[in-house]
């Protein structure tokens, strides 16, 4: 099944300034998920932004911040962020069918948000080299749970290659020099 930038949908999970370092690679999951949200502003790809305990997890971390078009985070006490209502009916208001998600912890909130979000039909891309826990073991059976669950995992690049479609354009020509 292909990804098309019109029916897409991304969700960035708790990329969060005290959590992160924590993470194993965070500096290279922050580094590939500033490329990829730069990418998904130039497709028209909205993001929405999680924060779990902001107060104890700080805010989104600055390099994210900055790569978005706007900041507008959902707080969210629940690990899933499909069972933060109001983030599902921000989900389900924009009528996609196609769903990329990334983020920290892999085998926790990204993964849980994952599991509802297949249940309730939609098509989930788990952007593995975007995505985080503090260790390795974790985060590889995290990956497996979601192809597990029906969801695909791609690369920052993969995907937005797939939602680019096609080289000789403006926004071909964009997307590569952030890739680059």
């Amino acid at each position: 099944m292909r990804i098309f930038s019109n029916d897409t949908v991304a969700i960035a999970i708790d990329l969060q300034t005290k959590l992160l370092p924590a993470i194993d690679n965070w500096k290279k999951i922050v580094e590939n998920s500033e490329k990829l949200i730069k990418g998904l502003n130039i497709l028209g790809v909205p993001v929405i932004v999680t924060e779990q305990y902001k107060k104890g997890l700080g805010d989104t971390h600055e390099t994210i911040k900055n790569a978005l078009n706007e900041y507008n985070p959902f707080d969210k006490i629940t690990f899933s962020a499909y069972a933060d209502m109001d983030i599902k009916d921000k989900i389900d208001s924009l009528n996609v069918k196609n769903i990329i998600i990334f983020g920290t912890e892999a085998h926790v909130c990204v993964l849980q948000t994952i599991i509802d979000l297949r249940e309730s039909g939609y098509n989930v891309f788990i952007v593995e080299d975007c995505s985080g826990s503090r260790n390795k073991n974790d985060k590889k059976y995290a990956i497996k749970r979601a192809e597990y669950e029906g969801a695909c995992p791609v690369t920052m690049e993969a995907v937005l290659f797939e939602l680019t479609g096609a080289s000789q354009t403006e926004r071909f020509k964009n997307i590569l020099k952030i890739v680059k």
